[in-house]
């Protein structure tokens, strides 16, 4: 039972979370509050773990996600459940876009969702942000609010990028050394 409730969880979340792997957030968000598979604090763990690792975000999280619910055959089953609807999708739309393709109907079905994907996309990085940056529930004081550390380490590695724009997974390692070393000696 649990199988197939992750590859239905995981398949509507392939159906619907148009627009990359980041858009797969608020479906993970509603996925920790109903299932139990994994909590909130969690998933900021999991975007960490997928945005690091080689391969589409989305699909890094539905392996993380299977592998906590159900082990390794949850995995599975979850990535499959995942890019079943991507493979189903792009199978039908490459036999009919050809003849369409100029079909005022279909750019404009493709018109209206750039918004949508924009707004989902959108509410990812709100979710990433407030979950690496704040610590919620919020206790009237601010600088309890703020993640004093995750915010300088935001900033210094946004500055870097900006001025020197190099290759991301070099800030993401100097990110997680920063990390990794100030957890060591408590700071």
């Amino acid at each position: 039972m649990l199988y197939l409730q992750l590859f239905l969880e995981f398949f509507k979340t392939g159906l619907f979370a148009v627009g990359g792997g980041l858009a797969t957030l608020p479906f993970l968000r509603e996925m920790a509050a109903s299932s139990g598979w994994f909590t909130e604090s969690l998933l900021a763990d999991m975007i960490a773990v997928s945005e690091s690792t080689p391969g589409p975000i989305g699909v890094n999280m539905a392996t993380y996600a299977g592998y906590l619910a159900g082990g390794l055959p949850g995995a599975a089953i979850a990535t499959l459940g995942l890019i079943t609807p991507a493979i189903v999708v792009m199978l039908l739309v490459a036999t009919v876009l050809d003849r369409f393709k100029d079909n005022r109907y279909v750019g404009a079905v493709f018109y209206g969702l750039r918004p949508a994907v924009a707004g989902l996309i959108a509410a990812a990085g709100l979710t990433v942000a407030l979950t690496s940056l704040v610590h919620l529930p919020y206790t009237g004081k601010l600088l309890e609010l703020l993640d004093i550390k995750s915010i300088l380490i935001f900033l210094v590695s946004f500055i870097l990028f900006q001025k020197f724009k190099k290759h991301p997974i070099i800030y993401l390692a100097g990110a997680a050394v920063i990390g990794i070393a100030t957890g060591f000696f408590g700071l």
